[in-house]
């Protein structure tokens, strides 16, 4: 059972990083269903980055039943030569699916990836009927797959080979600009199985997780390969960056400071997103007479900033040379990218955060920030950001844009009592000086990780000893300021992205919690 997929199976299986209309179970093979389901997500009605179909699981109000149904490892070979023949006969144009097969409870299923096909509309036979001759389109409509009838065929018919910009093929680039080893790093950080096929080509590779294609003798990257894959991505897709910028006298002030971020997308929004909770955040504890608990409130809530950073990577173009750009004054942060919503998205909507969006405009992209959890479900952003503002009782957050929907801005107003208090290290402050200051900061974050670290962990262990559910928050804010001030250690440091990666208490680590330990013992 060598076929993998470039997915973590247990995060598709209990849809934590794929949301349900993008996936199907099935308990057994019924060539017609699945022929509709991989037709519809070939179609890839609304740009989600079409979806799977997972063989042998039952399904259950739309979740699987696990442990699995299983199909018979024997059948497996029957079921694949079927699937290719239906995918040359029975959709129009031809298309086949991606296969993996896997082992899981004993039993074995076959997960079939449709990624949103390069030649749509594709059409299916409706009936495999000997003598049918009935054909056609079908759509995700929630988590089912319907026949596009009416507005929906014509809307559909309309995207006739359009392909969303990061899913085309850049023809400028060779192939050797993927870099394997930014390929392995992403397996390996979002688990799956195909980073342990160290045998394969990049070519290979990179056909599993579709970010190659083309004939074999004209193989290209795909847009979306090299903005992840390549450790400059600014040469093919100019202004390809993060700005940050800070504006200590506000924005009218003759003094400013700027840091640029570039690389591949991943790496340079998990490191903005650092950046700027390091240098520009700052937390207030309150103290109130009548009551034992302090109040605790942030300038800015790193969450809010989080899913402002990450909206716009997802969704802005790469086809225009303007950089995201984070804007920050004692005052406010604001995050401006380029171009704005959709203009079937009302503001007063978006305000609220009951927008829903018709189509994304980048597919790809959206699915590996999924995938290294940097990214949630479908239409999530903006009211995590409004209520990470609620949560921190700073003010409402404002969302901006023009008439013709040129660009779109997030402004993230100061907390009233955070206003006075803000001090930043520089960005370009002397480096002994920084490292000096944060081996001395120790956060309540780092105080409660080092307190829950009672034995050896993995990330996931110890993200969940603390409740925390955002990965990046939880990295951001306690995983990476506790190494940074030696309080906790690797098991493996030569191999920091290793998937066997743990963490333990250093020495000093230990001091810190016998003396927590006591004082709460003596209180």
């Amino acid at each position: 059972m060598t076929s993998r997929l470039p997915i973590n199976l247990r995060d598709l299986l209990r849809q934590r990083t794929i949301e349900g209309e993008r996936v199907e179970y099935k308990a057994g093979w019924n060539p017609l269903r699945v022929l509709h389901t991989i037709c519809s997500f070939a179609n890839d009605f609304h740009n989600l980055g079409g979806g799977y179909v997972v063989l042998g699981v039952e399904e259950s109000d739309g979740l699987p039943v696990l442990p699995p149904k299983g199909i018979d490892p024997e059948r497996i070979d029957a079921v694949q030569n079927e699937l290719l023949r239906l995918g040359q006969s029975a959709i129009q144009p031809p298309y086949h699916p991606l296969t993996g097969i896997y082992e899981v409870g004993g039993r074995t299923i076959l997960v079939l990836w449709a990624p949103g096909g390069e030649t749509r509309p594709y059409k299916a036979r409706v009936s495999l009927a000997r003598g049918a001759t009935e054909w056609g389109y079908y759509i995700r409509r929630h988590s089912s797959t319907i026949r596009a009838r009416g507005a929906d065929e014509r809307e559909l018919l309309s995207l006739a080979a359009t392909v969303p910009f990061d899913d085309r093929y850049h023809q400028a680039a060779p192939l050797d600009e993927l870099s394997p080893r930014l390929i392995e790093r992403f397996l390996r950080d979002v688990g799956s199985d195909l980073a342990l096929k160290t045998e394969l080509s990049t070519e290979a590779l990179g056909r599993r997780m579709n970010i190659v294609g083309g004939p074999s003798e004209a193989r290209f990257p795909k847009n979306v390969g090299l903005l992840f894959f390549n450790e400059a991505p600014h040469r093919f897709f100019p202004a390809t960056q993060i700005d940050v910028v800070w504006f200590p006298d506000g924005p009218g002030g003759d003094r400013f400071e700027e840091k640029e971020f570039r690389g591949p997308l991943g790496g340079i929004l998990r490191d903005a997103i650092d950046f700027v909770a390091r240098n520009y955040l700052k937390e207030t504890v309150i103290k109130h007479p009548d009551r034992p608990e302090a109040e605790r409130i942030w300038n800015y809530p790193l969450g809010a900033i989080e899913e402002s950073l990450v909206n716009a990577i997802y969704h802005r173009s790469y086809e225009e040379r303007e950089p995201v750009e984070v804007r920050i004054t004692p005052e406010e942060l604001t995050v401006l990218s380029f171009p704005g919503a959709d203009r079937s998205i009302r503001m007063d909507d978006l305000q609220s955060g009951r927008a829903v969006s018709r189509r994304y405009r980048n597919r790809r992209i959206g699915e590996f920030l999924k995938e290294l959890h940097l990214a949630e479900g479908r239409c999530t952003g903006i009211p995590k950001i409004l209520r990470a503002m609620r949560d921190n009782g700073s003010p409402p957050p404002v969302f901006e844009t023009d008439d013709d929907r040129t660009w779109f801005l997030v402004r993230l107003s100061v907390h009233e009592a955070a206003r006075s208090s803000l001090t930043v290290q520089g960005a370009e402050q002397d480096t002994e000086q920084d490292t000096e200051h944060d081996a001395l900061q120790v956060t309540p974050h780092v105080e409660r990780l080092v307190g829950a670290l009672a034995s050896e962990m993995d990330r996931a262990e110890l993200q969940a000893a603390l409740r925390l559910t955002h990965r990046p928050h939880f990295m951001t804010s306690y995983l990476r300021p506790a190494l940074e001030t030696g309080l906790i250690e690797m098991t493996l440091p030569e191999k920091p992205t290793s998937r066997h990666q743990r963490y333990r208490r250093t020495a000093a680590g230990e001091a810190m919690a016998r003396q927590t330990a006591a004082k709460e013992s003596s209180a």
